[in-house]
């Protein structure tokens, strides 16, 4: 796939996984393309990652909870390599022009309008490298009213309407992970997939233009059908369901919380005779239906957690997994890092790092017989002088491209 010169092509990521021999030059921060790289990193690509020199990607300052790393950064930057350029000087623009000319992927989400500021924008760069993939990701999308806002997670969460349909009935609340980032990151990784799969049959490269409002949007289809064409939105419901009941958190007797969920009439009648033991319940009118159920939410709930006060949350799990009713429980971050589950599917890995030794999970792309390339935590312009190295530059000039603050 690679789009270099075979004389050039040392700067390709050699191996057998399926973006082996793609290169990746990323201009980018924070989360949304920082993901989208990390998954093209794993599956071969060599990802040149572009950091301001001194500071790097501003993530890497958001906390010091990774033996001192960003767990920010730890999460979205493993496998790829840092150079730091100021994409303002000029040396700088040279050596990420070479970069560029050599890549195959070029990657940015700087703030609107500053790639083509720099010269890295989509018209340009295509022009001058028909089989590059460009993939720009913003707030708002390249074009219309909102192409200039300055966007954050939270707030694209907010415009798409995301903080209308989760929290309580009385308090919005933002999901608690970046979901408008992650979402992003996600149409961005499966795009670029797309285009090179695309450039391999007809040789042509592609403009990604992917918004975090779209993308976010796009995983909002219910809530918004259901508004659209039903006339008013679903109730904020905290974790239980808006439409479903019943389905969310139950209290138990020990005072712990047990979450389950009914999907259909055939598992309602088994719950009830299972686990409520009232096998004549779904008879009953007031629960004969899901809409019926739906209506009388409050009652429904308070007949089941007063048959749920009488055990424990493990007797409940119990009853619930003897029944074949879907359930789980409240587990704490803690909880889930150390799941049976992760440790029984070998799920966990070492990645080296500058603090050290480092577990990482691996990505949950599982293909048979292949394993994500799993490699380090870059420090801050760590691989820039073996990249210069590489395109050239001697020892000499690197030492003057450094004095300049170039690097």
């Amino acid at each position: 796939m690679a789009s270099c010169p075979a004389s050039q092509c040392a700067l390709s990521k050699p191996g057998s996984l399926p973006l082996a021999g793609v290169t990746v030059v990323a201009l980018e921060q924070v989360i949304a393309a920082p993901f989208a790289t990390r998954q093209l990193a794993e599956l071969g690509a060599r990802v040149i990652k572009i950091e301001r020199p001194g500071v790097g990607d501003a993530s890497r300052g958001y906390d010091t909870t990774v033996k001192g790393l960003s767990s920010h950064f730890v999460w979205v930057n493993r496998s790829k390599e840092s150079v730091t350029l100021d994409a303002k000087h000029p040396e700088a623009k040279a050596i990420l022009a070479k970069l560029v000319s050599r890549a195959d992927v070029f990657v940015q989400n700087l703030a609107p309008g500053a790639a083509a500021r720099l010269g890295l924008g989509a018209e340009e760069l295509r022009a001058r490298h028909p089989r590059l993939i460009w993939c720009g990701i913003s707030g708002y999308g390249e074009n219309g009213p909102y192409s200039a806002k300055r966007a954050y997670d939270l707030l694209v969460q907010c415009e798409t309407g995301l903080l209308s349909v989760t929290g309580t009935p009385e308090t919005p609340s933002k999901a608690g992970i970046p979901i408008a980032d992650i979402a992003a990151g996600m149409y961005a990784f499966s795009g670029i997939l797309a285009a090179l799969y695309r450039r391999k049959e007809t040789g042509e490269g592609a403009t990604l233009d992917i918004s975090m409002f779209e993308s976010l949007g796009e995983w909002l289809g219910f809530p918004a059908n259901f508004t659209a064409y039903g006339g008013t939105p679903p109730p904020r419901t905290g974790a239980a369901h808006a439409t479903i009941v019943p389905y969310g958190p139950f209290k138990a007797g020990d005072g712990k919380t047990v979450f389950l969920g009914i999907q259909n009439e055939r598992e309602f009648a088994r719950f009830c005779e299972q686990v409520l033991g009232q096998p004549g319940l779904p008879k009953d009118p007031r629960f004969s239906s899901g809409s019926a159920r739906n209506e009388r939410r409050a009652e429904m709930n308070a007949l089941i957690e007063g048959v749920f006060a009488q055990s424990t949350a493990a007797q409940v799990v119990e009853q619930l997994e003897a029944a074949g009713i879907a359930n789980a429980r409240l587990n704490t971050m803690q909880e889930f890092w150390d799941h049976p589950q992760l440790e029984a599917r070998n799920r966990w890995r070492e990645v080296d790092s500058p603090a050290g030794k480092l577990d990482t999970l691996l990505p949950p792309l599982n293909i048979a017989g292949m394993e994500a390339d799993i490699s380090a935590i870059p420090a801050v312009g760590e691989h820039t002088h073996r990249l210069l190295d590489e395109l050239g530059y001697d020892a000499k000039a690197i030492q003057a491209l450094s004095a300049e603050g170039a690097i």
